[in-house]
């Protein structure tokens, strides 16, 4: 087991304490997690150096394998700032216009749906394009991919809403997204990011989930059995989208994710201009004034300075990344259960490392 923690202030809350926040942080952490079960890997950020770095628990229950910030995690959800990223690069380069109707680029797209609906309504979920869970058909035991998610949804004539009306939090549009990024490139999702983002910044470890490739250092998902308390891995029959590309399967680690924030910080990849849209709200949460989302994170505006954050889900896997960009503060944490909450957690610790910051909305409450 590892643990980093740099002689980095945080002024004010520093001297206000004690004891080191960083040290009650690994305190609170390690009163959380047993050293025999599955649990989290961590880090923090705070003006692009990594102040605290650790892993608490095992990647897997019978290898007893200890995990640690460089540990590969399924991060679900928190994917989608890629596939947006993705989009916005090529947007940059001239291959696309996000403004423009889907219709472009899946001309066998029911008309009446891929005409109204822009590039820029996928990645800000106000497409009103109707979710595939009910329509995807998988074998069982067999995995999906997003190119069945839009074979399910292609013929569909209706929408929820009018696009750009509302908001719905959708996987489906972002397995699109992922699409189109194969269809402008020419390279698979896996390649494309591999080109793009996780090579140019050594993230040598990051990839996007295939069953027939083996993951460095990858942690196992589970998920605890409500009748005994055991943990059990998680059955892939019962996660069929576990591989759908685009709006969840990259894996990466904590240690990874870091050279992810810090690249959006220095704009090394992406424009200052793309990169503050992303992290803008672009469509407003219905009922939580200040809240919305941008191009891959959730937004909150309530108060200065602003702060993003996603989570995800899938496979036995929690994982939450939350920031304030204007602050170079990073706090991201990847589980390998699935039965904690890894929002609180989160908050926990932004309370002892700033403990004026206002209380996350949970992200349950903004896409309900």
């Amino acid at each position: 087991m590892r643990l980093i923690i740099l002689a980095v202030l945080f002024s004010s809350t520093f001297n206000a304490i004690g004891q080191s926040p960083l040290k009650l942080v690994d305190q609170l952490l390690d009163s959380i997690f047993s050293k025999d079960q599955p649990g989290i890997a961590v880090a923090i950020v705070k003006d692009g150096k990594t102040i605290f770095s650790n892993g608490y628990g095992i990647a897997n229950i019978i290898t007893k394998t200890k995990l640690t910030p460089a540990t590969n995690f399924n991060i679900a959800s928190i994917t989608k700032q890629f596939t947006a990223a993705g989009i916005l690069y090529l947007q940059e380069k001239g291959f696309l216009d996000i403004n423009r109707p889907i219709s472009q680029y899946f001309p066998d797209m029911n008309k009446h749906v891929s005409e109204k609906v822009t590039l820029k309504h996928l990645l800000t979920h106000s497409s009103g394009i109707i979710d595939h869970y009910d329509f995807v058909k998988v074998e069982k035991g067999k995995h999906g991919y997003a190119r069945q998610v839009y074979d399910a949804i292609k013929d569909k004539d209706s929408l929820y809403f009018t696009p750009g009306s509302s908001l719905r939090y959708s996987n489906t549009v972002y397995c699109l997204a992922g699409l189109i990024i194969e269809k402008i490139s020419g390279k698979t999702y896996n390649a494309f990011m591999h080109q793009t983002f996780f090579s140019p910044l050594k993230m040598k470890h990051s990839t996007v989930w295939n069953e027939n490739e083996k993951i460095y250092k990858a942690a196992t998902g589970y998920d605890r059995d409500s009748a005994t308390g055991q943990f059990i891995k998680s059955q892939a029959e019962e996660h069929v989208f576990f591989s759908t590309e685009g709006d969840g399967a990259i894996y990466t680690s904590v240690e990874e994710y870091v050279k992810w924030f810090n690249s959006l910080q220095q704009a090394s990849i992406l424009n200052k201009e793309n990169i503050s849209l992303a992290r803008s709200i672009q469509n407003k949460i219905p009922r939580h004034n200040g809240m919305g989302y941008g191009y891959g994170w959730f937004v909150n505006n309530r108060q200065q300075p602003a702060y993003i954050y996603h989570s995800g889900g899938n496979g036995g896997f929690r994982t939450y990344s939350f920031s304030i960009p204007a602050l170079d503060y990073l706090v991201v944490i990847f589980a390998n259960r699935s039965d904690i909450n890894i929002e609180n957690i989160v908050m926990q610790i932004n309370q002892i490392l700033f403990p004026k910051l206002p209380a996350l909305v949970p992200i349950e409450q903004l896409t309900s």
